[in-house]
Parts: structure tokens; C-alpha cells; sequence
């Protein structure tokens, strides 16, 4: 089984910054991508961010020159560096692992989100 556990939400002012930790644990084969998805109140899950292996990023438009992703393989430990943070950015931030297991399946997990909150 595997497990993603997200640390560094809270709440900042409008143009702060914050870092979010996601560290992958558990047994398995290889981690393929990980990626930074975030919630706000009465709106759809979007990507915020991902990161794969190879270490090719991409970004969601609205973050761009703003967010940055990043990843210690050997720590399985994804990274969200958020700068310039506007109250839109506000809502839960979820880690999301695209994981190949031993016997070569491949699933997606998700951790637990944190809250990140941007005041004006």
C-alpha cells in the first residue's frame, strides 16, 4: 500500500508565499509522476501542477511564473514552491501519484490535501 502525506498549507496575505511537501511511502516499483491538484469551495478538482519522473513539468495557466514544482527522487518527495499567492488560490491542495507497483500495475493516489487560505 501506498501512502501520500502533504505538509506546509496554512494561511498567508495576498502576495506571500508557501511551500507544499508531498512524501510518498510505502512499497512499490517506480513513481511515474506527481502532480498538485487543488479544490476551492463549490468549484471541480483542477491541476495545478505535475511533474514527472524525467523531471518535464507543466503548469496551469493561472500559476505559471508563479508556482513552481519540483521533486527529490530520492526523498519520493514532491515539491510546490507557491509565490505572488492571490486569495484565488485558495482552497485544499491534493498530491497525486502516478505509482507502478510491483507486478507492473499502475495506479494514482491521492493524499489527504492540505488547506491553503490566501486573505486579501
Amino acid at each position: 500500500q501506498v501512502q501520500l502525506v502533504e505538509s506546509g498549507g496554512g494561511l498567508v496575505q495576498a502576495g506571500g508565499s508557501l511551500r507544499l511537501s508531498c512524501a510518498a511511502s510505502g512499497t512499490f516499483f517506480s513513481i511515474n509522476a506527481m502532480d498538485w491538484y487543488r479544490q476551492a469551495p463549490g468549484k471541480q478538482r483542477e491541476l495545478v501542477a505535475a511533474i514527472t519522473s524525467g523531471g518535464r513539468t507543466n503548469y496551469a495557466d493561472s500559476v505559471k511564473g508563479r508556482f513552481t514544482i519540483s521533486s527529490d527522487n530520492a526523498k519520493n518527495t514532491v515539491y510546490l514552491q507557491m509565490n505572488s499567492l492571490k486569495p484565488e488560490d485558495t482552497g485544499v491542495y491534493y498530491c497525486n501519484a502516478d505509482i507502478t507497483e510491483f507486478g507492473l500495475l499502475r495506479k494514482n493516489y491521492w493524499g489527504q490535501g492540505t488547506q491553503v487560505t490566501v486573505s486579501s
